[in-house]
């Protein structure tokens, strides 16, 4: 069940060219801070390993209603084109992938959160938005197999995508607590 965080990072990459336009030049990416100081207004990036901080598997248990859901980093996958670096974190049950999050922060980027959700819905047929984000969210489902809830915001001034991925039978009001919560630590 490997599926879900390559689905977040097919995404994430379709998110991170279609916010690339002409007048946008692209960065290199920056190394990510060595400080796991907490998330706040003036707090670094969020690294890998810190990914998982941003939702419990607590509060994803709660949500898919299954107890015992475990959480471990993901796959990491840095877009020197554009200065996507896309960071997971895998939520698991019985050795099954039962969910994922990811953070993709653009360094060096000035993409506007209502540019990047545009970009997702032009890219992501049947898309819908998702009320209560100050900045924009949206729920689509991908091949019938994944549902994905997708929220961008701007944090330090640099762009962010969070978004949550699971199975298909997951809903955008199961989802949106969860993606809630990782955005307000974004």
């Amino acid at each position: 069940m490997r599926a879900y965080p390559i689905a977040l990072l097919i995404s994430a990459a379709a998110v991170l060219t279609a916010c690339s336009s002409g007048e946008q030049k692209a960065a290199a990416p920056a190394p990510p801070p060595a400080s796991k100081a907490p998330a706040s207004s003036s707090a670094p990036a969020t690294k890998a390993a810190d990914t998982c901080s941003l939702l419990s598997s607590d509060d994803v248990s709660k949500a898919i209603k299954i107890p015992g859901i475990t959480s471990k980093a993901g796959p990491a996958h840095d877009n020197p084109s554009n200065g996507g670096k896309a960071t997971s974190c895998e939520y698991v049950v019985e050795g099954k992938t039962a969910g994922a999050l990811a953070v993709t922060r653009y360094e060096g980027r000035k993409a506007k959160p209502a540019d990047m959700i545009a970009a997702i819905k032009k890219a992501k047929p049947g898309a819908v938005d998702v009320p209560g984000f100050p900045d924009g969210a949206v729920f689509y489902v991908d091949q019938q197999k994944t549902a994905t809830l997708a929220a961008a915001k701007v944090s330090n001034g640099v762009p962010v995508l969070v978004n949550y991925t699971g199975p298909v039978k997951m809903t955008k009001e199961m989802m949106t607590p969860l993606v809630h919560t990782a955005v307000g630590k974004a």
